[in-house]
């Protein structure tokens, strides 16, 4: 263990996070997301929620503060509701972190599977809430 790193962290997203650059994108996929049908670079964290996963990760991680946006969610699917708490919960964690972030974009369906096609990895959790995916931009980290 290491003192300040959450234990939800382990030492294989440690070291991607590390290794990620600036304007490098790492998903966040619920447990429903085609992980490894997008991406060949896949994480395994199952049983954690996203929520409290970017409560870990956001304190190590500066988010790209030269897009409109750093984070991306998926748009409902027509017929299909958001249910806002997710977000809510998402955007909690990304306040206590990085509180000037703009608001999360909302991408169509096949749009986000082509981001996250070219994202730097993807991380599968255990979140079961329907659209809990989230993509993350890692910005510059300061000196």
């Amino acid at each position: 263990m290491l003192i300040g790193i959450s234990p939800l962290l382990s030492p294989e997203l440690l070291a991607v996070l590390h290794r990620m650059g600036h304007g490098d994108e790492i998903v966040l996929a619920d447990a429903h997301f085609p992980g490894e049908t997008m991406n060949p670079r896949v994480l395994r964290a199952d049983g954690l929620r996203v929520a409290p996963l970017l409560d870990a990760i956001l304190p190590l991680f500066t988010l790209d503060t030269y897009v409109a946006s750093p984070l991306f969610m998926m748009q409902a699917v027509p017929g299909d509701t958001l249910d806002p708490e997710v977000e809510r919960s998402y955007r909690a964690a990304i306040d206590r972190h990085w509180p000037k972030t703009p608001a999360i974009a909302r991408v169509e369906r096949f749009a986000f599977y082509e981001q996250a096609k070219k994202a730097f990895a993807v991380v599968m959790t255990g979140e079961t809430a329907k659209y809990g995916n989230i993509v993350l931009k890692k910005g510059v980290t300061p000196c």
